[in-house]
């Protein structure tokens, strides 16, 4: 069997938790299957880039990822399953199935329908990004949702779709290489104070991870918690502008919070993740948060938003704590936030404890060889 994957992240370009799941995929894919990939971007060895044409440098962002989606449809060769990834390689999947009268298999990392907040970052393009997703799915041959709450979000937004077509394979972590170490270089370089404690965000900055409700938890905290931030790739100079100013008040008020724009080497985030009092996920909307699995193969307590597949990974009082999170209270998930982080970062025996419980629970119930094979038996049972 020969699978054509297309995403439009795909090593060494990879910025979201989409990235890393096609990553450490078609690794493990290609010891079951034979496997090509085509992506956005670059050339690169492993895989074939597509680029949009240059008279489209300054389109809708939209328009482009629509170009390099033809691209791919011309370019998918002689194989048994398409399988694409996120809605801007989705249109490019379903056109190769059009084409190439090949299944299309689509995973569902994201959904446009619940992403309303996507419209500040692509204007008009937002409604073309639904419309290439909703054309996909609801022609697909096969949905992938990464958790049991992704499954019901893609019934929600697309009734049309047969349930007997939504298989549940979740996300994975690779717990060889995401573990706990001792390296401390990478705290050194970020400017962090190691006889304090300090939480650890990691994330894009957009709407959806929640950023901007962890600034205002972090007015409650006790001032000697520092806040550090791993987070880059601003939707829109507003959300940039805005955070910016959040932690400039912060400072001002005599809080340490050290904003790391620029993405870190794996390796770095590690050490991170490996030192930090408690790692957070504030997210609004998550499928499933792959960050947290990476956080608790390292051993760091999560405190997360109760939202879409996180406590299907995060054991709320086990591996970390679970904030109800409601559009319709935020002072009050945010005043959650501040509580479940207090609580961890003031009880140091209690974090440990919930991080040992989180790590044994990466390694027992989310490798990646074990997503691969479960993918594959999705794309054996469309003959």
């Amino acid at each position: 069997m020969r699978v054509a994957v297309l995403t439009n992240e795909y090593p060494p370009e990879v910025y979201g938790g989409a990235g890393v799941h096609v990553d450490f995929l078609v690794r493990e894919l290609r010891r079951l299957v034979e496997v090509e990939v085509h992506c956005f971007g670059q050339p690169r060895k492993d895989a074939r880039a597509y680029l949009a044409p240059s008279e489209l440098a300054d389109a809708n962002g939209a328009l482009r990822a629509l170009a390099i989606d033809l691209q791919m449809a011309d370019g998918v060769g002689d194989v048994s399953v398409i399988h694409s990834h996120t809605w801007y390689a989705n249109l490019g999947g379903h056109l190769a199935k059009l084409l190439h009268d090949r299944p299309h298999v689509v995973t569902a990392h994201s959904l446009e329908p619940l992403r309303p907040w996507k419209a500040e970052q692509l204007g008009g393009g937002y409604r073309i990004s639904s419309w290439a997703e909703r054309t996909a799915y609801e022609a697909a041959d096969a949905v992938i949702a990464v958790s049991n709450g992704m499954r019901d979000d893609v019934l929600t937004a697309y009734p049309r779709l047969d349930p007997g077509r939504i298989h549940v394979v979740h996300n994975g972590v690779d717990t060889e290489l995401y573990s706990p170490t001792g390296d401390d270089a990478a705290l050194e370089k970020v400017g962090i104070d190691q006889d304090r404690p300090y939480v650890l965000y990691v994330g894009r900055i957009t709407r959806q991870k929640g950023i901007t409700h962890l600034l205002a938890a972090a007015e409650r905290l006790d001032r000697d918690v520092q806040i550090v931030l791993c987070a880059s790739a601003p939707d829109t100079p507003e959300i940039a502008a805005e955070v910016t100013e959040r932690i400039d008040h912060l400072r001002t008020g005599g809080h340490t919070v050290l904003h790391e724009t620029e993405m870190l080497a794996r390796e770095e985030v590690i050490s991170l993740l490996s030192h930090a009092a408690a790692f957070v996920c504030p997210s609004v909307y998550e499928p499933l948060g792959i960050v947290n699995l990476e956080a608790m193969a390292c051993r760091a307590p999560v405190v997360a938003s109760a939202v879409g597949g996180i406590p299907e990974v995060v054991q709320d009082g086990v591996t970390g704590l679970l904030v109800p999170y409601t559009p319709d209270d935020l002072p009050g998930f945010e005043a959650g936030l501040a509580e479940a982080l207090g609580s961890i970062v003031s009880d140091p025996l209690r974090g440990s404890a919930l991080g040992r419980a989180g790590r044994q629970r990466a390694v027992d119930l989310f490798s990646w060889e074990a997503i691969a094979e479960q993918t594959a038996t999705v794309y054996m049972s469309l003959g």
